[in-house]
């Protein structure tokens, strides 16, 4: 198929994964595929945040698709993007990691060069893969990566707030009111049993942060975007990240704090606005007005093979 406004649905990925379906989902809120016709050599898998769905990585994958010729998958994780979510209960990493394995492995048998990208627990997920998963051959591109929670100026709280998400207290605390607000892709709210699954993720990834004999952590090219205004991730964990990775295989982009975008703005080419709207209301989420900026350094970045 050619470039279109917006990604294909997945089909097969709800054979892959029967407790989606097109019946389940909110409108807009599906898996996602951009292929050109005869396929590409390169591929991405682009993963999306916590609480959100694959819209908010469209912008990024379009451009992928159409400036840089890579056919793009965009998965739906487990308990994300649901008319009924329930709380999220039952949500698990582990099922995380098989959407993005099944990503992976199609974008593997279908392309040579696959790399991979996400925003925020996406982000996260791909730093992950990228350090433990052989298909992934490409670059890593993370956006508002999720590193560490924020936890005021430095980061000071980020470890208190990650060791209550693991106590007994988020059982008790959970409920299954409903997360359906006026975002008409992403939750209104962050289930604490969800934020539960991202803490493991985040102390996985630090174990894979470690140096081993001396060596650098981490052996792939990686781009890497975020705000100096987010209040959702550690922008100090995001700045040390980069310290340890090294300048040879590092390329940050960062946006000013005066600039004021948001945690999950970062990745929008356009405000996003409440359901059945249009554009007459004020917008739930600006845009990121650096994004064609952003695209460009992506550009620069995978060219500089």
């Amino acid at each position: 198929m050619g470039a279109t406004k917006r990604a294909a649905e997945w089909i097969d990925y709800y054979n892959a994964f029967p407790y989606f379906s097109g019946d389940v989902l909110r409108p807009g809120c599906g898996p996602g595929v951009m292929l050109h016709p005869g396929g590409s050599e390169k591929a991405i898998v682009l993963v999306h945040g916590l609480t959100d769905s694959p819209y908010a990585m469209e912008a990024i994958g379009r451009y992928f698709f159409e400036n840089l010729h890579y056919d793009v998958y965009l998965p739906l994780l487990q308990c994300h993007g649901l008319k009924e979510p329930r709380g999220m209960k039952g949500v698990s990493l582990a099922e995380w990691k098989a959407n993005v394995q099944f990503a992976l492995g199609i974008a593997a048998s279908s392309s040579a060069t696959v790399s991979l990208g996400g925003l925020s627990t996406g982000g996260a997920l791909s730093f992950n893969f990228g350090a433990t998963d052989s298909r992934v051959t490409g670059e890593i591109y993370l956006f508002s990566a999720a590193f560490s929670l924020y936890g005021g100026p430095g980061g000071r709280c980020s470890k208190f707030l990650e060791f209550l998400l693991m106590t007994p207290l988020v059982n008790l605390y959970s409920r299954s009111n409903s997360l359906i607000g006026k975002n008409p892709y992403r939750y209104a709210k962050v289930p604490l049993l969800s934020a539960r699954q991202l803490v493991i993720l985040m102390r996985e990834n630090r174990l894979l942060m470690c140096p081993v004999d001396g060596g650098k952590i981490f052996g792939k090219r990686l781009f890497s975007a975020w705000s100096e205004s987010d209040r959702v991730v550690s922008v100090h964990a995001l700045r040390a990240f980069g310290d340890a990775i090294g300048s040879h295989l590092y390329c940050p982009f960062v946006i000013a704090k005066d600039r004021e975008v948001h945690h999950s703005c970062v990745v929008l080419d356009a405000p996003v606005y409440p359901k059945n709207s249009g554009s007459n209301k004020f917008p739930l989420e600006l845009a990121n007005p650096r994004f064609a900026e952003m695209m460009e350094a992506v550009r620069q970045f995978e060219q500089l093979v």
